[in-house]
């Protein structure tokens, strides 16, 4: 159970370049580029920061190119997740995302139109607000109705499977937006868990932008100890896949220069309750 894996948590320093009091993973200094225009999916020289592409190289992930079958459980990046959160409580996977499915999504997210996307609120339900000082991107659920939507839910639902087989978490659901934040737009620091509810567990969070640079800006920013200034910055490179556990890590978006897309979702367990159906309908 959740408060089991809380419980036997250690802690184990991460092995990261540190930037200031900030650790970084950044992308290389490679051409600008566009996600509406992209074509290749490059992936980041990680040598200078002790990490490695999850079970893939550069070049896969360079002549990576969409597919119509969903991509095959990935169990040795599954697992290095498992004993990161196991550890540590967040795992930073650069690489992660299965190529094919990475240029599904792109593809799939040059279709959206513009007015499907929708100012990001606060809260659910009837508790939800918008406040643009706190963030400001704009969202866009997955719901599954196409391929690259479809492949994607069932990647993760085989990595809940996974989770819930090694370390016991009872995941029961899973939910996922596009998230585009603006140039300029930015998420201050928050728990992605609801005040009084205890039913997001882990977050999920997978970058779509080709061709990132560190002058870029738009990292995330994981704070690995409460009320801390400092984070692990992680640069929203293409592939670059993070899951932490929902509440126990404050986070946050940095200010982007340019346009930045990704997905973010939670792995959920059922609240449900004779007056309340979860996930609500």
């Amino acid at each position: 159970m959740y408060c089991l894996l809380k419980s036997i948590r250690c802690t184990v320093a991460p092995t990261f370049l540190m930037a200031g009091s900030q650790a970084s993973i950044l992308a290389p200094a490679t051409p600008r580029g566009r996600p509406k225009n992209a074509c290749s999916i490059p992936c980041p020289d990680l040598a200078m920061h002790n990490l490695q592409p999850a079970n893939r190289t550069d070049a896969q992930m360079t002549q990576a190119h969409a597919t119509l079958l969903p991509p095959a459980p990935d169990e040795q990046l599954f697992a290095t997740i498992a004993g990161d959160l196991l550890t540590t409580g967040y795992s930073i996977n650069p690489c992660a995302l299965p190529p094919g499915l990475a240029v599904e999504l792109l593809q799939q997210l040059r279709k959206v139109p513009d007015d499907q996307f929708s100012p990001a609120g606060i809260g659910r339900q009837q508790d939800k607000t918008l406040d643009r000082r706190v963030r400001k991107d704009e969202i866009c659920w997955i719901t599954g109705e196409s391929a690259a939507g479809r492949h994607w839910l069932d990647w993760t639902g085989d990595l809940r499977v996974f989770l819930n087989r090694h370390l016991m978490l009872g995941l029961f659901s899973f939910e996922s937006h596009f998230a585009h934040y603006a140039p300029g737009a930015f998420y201050r620091r928050h728990l992605d868990a609801f005040k009084g509810q205890s039913n997001r567990l882990v977050s999920v969070v997978a970058y779509l932008n080709p061709d990132w640079l560190a002058g870029d800006g738009g990292e995330l920013v994981i704070y690995p100890q409460a009320g801390s200034a400092d984070g692990i910055r992680v640069a929203p490179a293409v592939g670059t896949l993070a899951v932490f556990l929902s509440e126990d890590f404050e986070h946050e978006v940095l200010p982007a220069r340019r346009d930045r897309y990704s997905i973010a979702g939670w792995f959920r367990v059922n609240s449900s309750s004779a007056r309340r159906v979860d996930p609500p309908l």
